[in-house]
């Protein structure tokens, strides 16, 4: 997998702040992310950008999905996380397709614990749901 470049500072900074093990797997988070984004139809380009001060994702054309942010907690250390818009049923919908694969809680956010292999297929099935959820809801 090659490592997409940094195009804003201050998210490299946010990468560069997280500590080293957390930081690892969130830059490959990060790539599953951009892989997702360039085989989903119709996604097209995605800004990466810092909301809430975390690494986020959104499509640039409007309509098509929902911001994803990456983050590391220091109340949660042994995890990284996703974090998608609470307004959304989409952690409902991963939490019924992939029950065992990934942590929970509430309504926003899925985890899996720091250092441990990535589920990079689920990953980027999720980050897919998400950069399209708008056009879905459109063609129900």
């Amino acid at each position: 997998m090659t490592k997409k470049p940094f195009k804003d500072a201050s998210v490299r900074s946010a990468f560069e702040a997280f500590p080293e093990e957390a930081r690892q797997s969130l830059m490959q988070m990060r790539e599953i992310l951009f892989q997702a984004a360039n085989e989903t139809p119709g996604v097209g380009n995605i800004t990466e950008c810092l909301k809430w001060g975390e690494p986020s994702y959104l499509p640039e054309k409007s309509g098509v999905g929902t911001t994803v942010r990456l983050a590391w907690k220091q109340k949660q250390p042994g995890r990284v996380s996703v974090f998608l818009h609470c307004q959304t049923n989409l952690v409902e919908r991963i939490r019924g397709i992939y029950p065992d694969v990934f942590s929970f809680e509430g309504n926003r956010q899925l985890s899996v614990p720091v250092g441990a292999p990535l589920p990079e297929e689920e990953l980027q099935h999720c980050f897919s749901m998400a950069l399209t959820y708008h056009l879905r809801k459109k063609t129900g």
